[in-house]
């Protein structure tokens, strides 16, 4: 299996990719799909199922930083610093994904986030010969995620025509960095 929800029966990976979202709704209410991203990923860390978070966002406009408020919320809960690698190029998935090998030289991850995001991250790994397992964060409810399950369905599409006929690479690569060495 690729899959999995629970913690004790995940196997270790050195490295958890956390994939990207805004920590607060467009209300400036708290985003669940990152609240629950990061305690998914903090419970794997302190479990001691990842060694290193890499947490790999947006942050292509001033004043909207993801890996950066990823970071602080790890840091809040109690993960060292020196545990997270930020990601700034993590503008869409398919980057987060590939760039997770090519830049950070990772090719046996834990992504982290919910199910149905995990699902497609997990087809542009196999797609890259990257060995990836996927850990499920929390769903939320149907009612608070209507917009996002619709942009999954274009995703999705987009993902495959991507991968099968634009051949897309990652926006941008760049020196390479070793995670932990």
């Amino acid at each position: 299996t690729q899959l999995y929800t629970n913690v004790d029966k995940i196997p270790f990976r050195k490295v958890g990719l956390v994939l990207g979202a805004s920590k607060k709704t467009i209300r400036g209410t708290d985003n669940l799909y990152f609240s629950y991203r990061i305690q998914a990923a903090y419970g794997l860390f302190k479990a001691h199922k990842v060694q290193y978070l890499l947490v790999s966002g947006d942050n292509h406009i001033k004043g909207y930083d993801e890996p950066s408020d990823m970071r602080e919320a790890l840091i809040a809960l109690g993960v060292p610093d020196s545990c997270i690698i930020l990601d700034y190029a993590g503008f869409r998935t398919l980057d987060s994904v590939v760039r997770c090998n090519e830049v950070f030289g990772e090719d046996s991850i834990t992504i982290i986030s919910q199910e149905f995001h995990n699902q497609r991250a997990l087809f542009i790994a196999n797609e890259n010969n990257i060995k990836a397992i996927g850990f499920n964060a929390q769903e939320v409810s149907k009612n608070y995620s209507f917009k996002t399950r619709i942009r999954e369905y274009f995703a999705r599409v987009k993902c495959v025509l991507d991968i099968y006929v634009l051949y897309t690479s990652p926006k941008f690569l760049g020196e390479k960095i070793n995670i932990g060495k």
